[in-house]
């Protein structure tokens, strides 16, 4: 099976899981909903109505986008795994017509509303409650009750907070304010989180769809088998690689296993991978991607709009903790490798490098066109994923017509592949729609109530000023948020509830929500909830909890890195240059020797008072102060050093046999 055939069923499966599959006319209609979603996408994005000399304020924008994910979310997804997944039921329609209601009545009446938006009337508030029903609804048929609880939970907190003793005690708001504050309050659904998502997140969505139709699903992997696949451990460091690469478009944990893990999961078992180490790495290298430059999925572009810097900034700060991410991923896998006496694939089936970067040229301009364009010429976000989608369309057609005219395949230009990504697009924002609306939610109770600040003040009270117990609690609290959430939706939540307390205690801003961010995605492979983990391990017939510890287990720099970059801002790029340099330099021999202690091969097995003087070895060398972090370096080091000359020595003696 190739890698599009791959994806293609499982994306097949995927929906056949997660929403209807329709026919007829209400499969047309649904379509035509996600066609608009992309087009109204592109018109706010492109500012087409000013050309027309038509104002229309942004949150006219942001009701007909929710409108029409609302109406069409009602059709994708069914109320109850047992409903029929191929026909749709009145209720249904009529509750996709009422979500098109709550967002038109927006896109309508929203000049008049700017002008009396503190008068409460009864249509805003019978629409409110409608609208709030409406995307809690949708939450619990895409993602499930956690979200749904949790975002319940906030809303009561607002109303009922006046029967709360001490701290958490309030006035309470009441139904008729709350409802229409949530609805049409700037700081709620219709403020920076649509604005992020309508914008930013859809332009690159756009792009990433527009890439894998194209066919940058087979070229990634192609790539990564060029590269690691006559390697020790090749399939799984081709997991670290194309996982990383897909991961830093999908921004979504689960769906990158999903994807990638159909292919990487049974290459390393075929290879002689431990079914529960495989679905380990993929676990881990799929998580990891959201954290990878430039584009980090979604939540990049909600920090930067939180701490309001650029966003290249944001990307400039996360590369060096992404790059040891994946490196002590590398170095793990690869130890791995060597316990195991697996070998590189040595029959000539790996692509050649030369070939697939001379096919795939289609895929590596577009994204050079990106690059340049975010970090050199500094286009906005949302505009620069545009004009790398124009580019990769161009490029694409010329491809494929080359290709049609030197081969003669007729079916070179992926045409109806192309046409697709126009629906797909808008069917991906559905989803991420809904997590922009119930965020929206949760950061209107918090701007109605002032939760942030009360639980920053319970968070600094707890700690009582000590800096490493705050970081500790906030970690707890980012992970627990993060479990059986969207990392959308869980960065949202702590960014009003736990940075503010960060930032209290004398934490920058990036550093606090770079913080966060790291703890909520690794909910992802964190007992008890460990979703990505869960989907790894049935992909390769692995159990979850050992599948889950070994993923703890690689993935131990996402976990102590925030440490790091807390008090370090020289891992953030933050600083002299060659501050920075040490700085990378001791981290990456601090978590080579981790690496060493935890997998306990290097060369050969190591003694456990070998693994365990190592293992001291890279904790000092991840320490701020200077004399243990030299120390620890140069212990790791000798000690490497040391393991390597014995093990030469062992290799040039003769072999004798009893």
């Amino acid at each position: 099976m190739t890698e599009s055939d791959a994806t293609s069923a499982q994306s097949s499966e995927e929906e056949i899981e997660r929403g209807r599959v329709l026919t007829g006319w209400s499969l047309r209609l649904a379509q035509f909903l996600c066609v608009l979603i992309t087009l109204a996408g592109l018109a706010f994005v492109l500012d087409l109505f000013f050309y027309f000399d038509i104002a229309l304020y942004r949150e006219q924008f942001f009701g007909l986008l929710y409108g029409l994910c609302f109406s069409a979310g009602f059709l994708l997804f069914p109320g109850r795994k047992s409903d029929a997944r191929r026909r749709v039921p009145i209720y249904d329609y009529l509750l996709a017509a009422l979500g098109l209601t709550v967002g038109l009545y927006v896109l309508i009446a929203w000049p008049a509303i700017v002008l009396t938006l503190g008068i409460i009337t009864s249509t805003k508030v019978a629409l409110g409650a409608i609208a709030i029903l409406l995307i809690l609804e949708l939450t619990r048929r895409i993602f499930g009750w956690p979200l749904v609880i949790l975002a319940a939970i906030f809303i009561l907190y607002a109303h009922f907070n006046y029967l709360l003793p001490g701290a958490l005690g309030g006035r309470g708001v009441s139904w008729e304010r709350l409802t229409v504050s949530l609805y049409l309050d700037t700081g709620s659904m219709l403020g920076r989180i649509a604005g992020v998502i309508f914008a930013m997140v859809f332009a690159f969505i756009l792009f990433g769809r527009l890439l894998f139709a194209t066919g940058g699903a087979a070229f990634f992997t192609d790539l990564s088998l060029a590269l690691m696949g006559r390697r020790r451990g090749g399939p799984a460091k081709v997991s670290v690689i194309a996982s990383g690469l897909f991961g830093t478009l999908s921004g979504s944990a689960s769906s990158n296993v999903v994807i990638t893990g159909q292919i990487t999961i049974p290459l390393m078992k075929r290879t002689g991978y431990r079914a529960s180490v495989a679905a380990a790495v993929e676990s881990v290298a799929s998580s990891g991607g959201s954290l990878m430059p430039p584009i980090m999925g979604a939540t990049a572009f909600l920090i930067a709009d939180f701490i309001r810097i650029p966003y290249r900034e944001i990307v400039a700060a996360a590369l060096l903790p992404a790059l040891l991410y994946y490196i002590s991923l590398f170095l793990q896998v690869d130890l791995e490798a060597a316990k195991a006496g697996l070998k590189g694939d040595r029959t000539g089936a790996m692509p050649k490098l030369v070939r697939v970067l001379g096919l795939g040229w289609a895929f590596i301009v577009p994204l050079g066109v990106l690059i340049y364009c975010l970090f050199v010429v500094f286009i906005s976000p949302a505009k620069s994923a545009l004009i790398a989608a124009a580019v990769l369309l161009g490029v694409a057609l010329l491809h494929g017509l080359a290709l049609r005219l030197l081969t003669g395949k007729k079916d070179a230009i992926p045409v109806r592949a192309i046409l697709g990504t126009v629906e797909s697009t808008g069917r991906l924002l559905v989803e991420i729609g809904v997590i922009g609306a119930v965020a929206g939610l949760v950061i209107g109770v918090v701007s109605l109530t002032s939760l942030g600040q009360t639980f920053s003040q319970i968070l600094l009270s707890v700690s009582d000023g000590n800096l490493w117990l705050l970081l500790i609690l906030t970690a707890f609290a980012s992970i627990i948020l993060g479990m059986s959430m969207p990392i959308t939706a869980s960065y949202v939540i702590l960014a009003v509830l736990a940075a503010p307390a960060l930032k209290s205690a004398g934490v920058t801003d990036i550093a606090a929500h770079l913080f966060i961010f790291y703890f909520a995605l690794m909910s992802f492979i964190t007992p008890p909830v460990c979703v990505a983990v869960y989907i790894a391990a049935a992909i390769a017939r692995a159990k979850p909890l050992e599948t889950a510890v070994h993923a703890m287990k690689l993935g131990v720099v996402a976990y102590i890195v925030p440490f790091i970059f807390v008090t370090n801002e020289a891992l953030l790029l933050k600083g002299p240059l060659w501050e920075i340099v040490f700085v990378g330099v001791s981290c990456i021999i601090g978590f080579w020797g981790l690496a060493i202690a935890l997998q306990g091969h290097l060369y050969d097995r190591l003694a456990t008072w070998l693994r365990l003087l190592i293992g001291l070895g890279g904790i000092a060398t991840l320490t701020n102060p200077v004399a243990p972090k030299l120390s620890g370096m140069v212990l790791v080091t000798l000690c490497i050093l040391g393991l390597f000359f014995l093990a030469r020595r062992s290799a040039g003696r003769p072999q004798t046999t009893p």
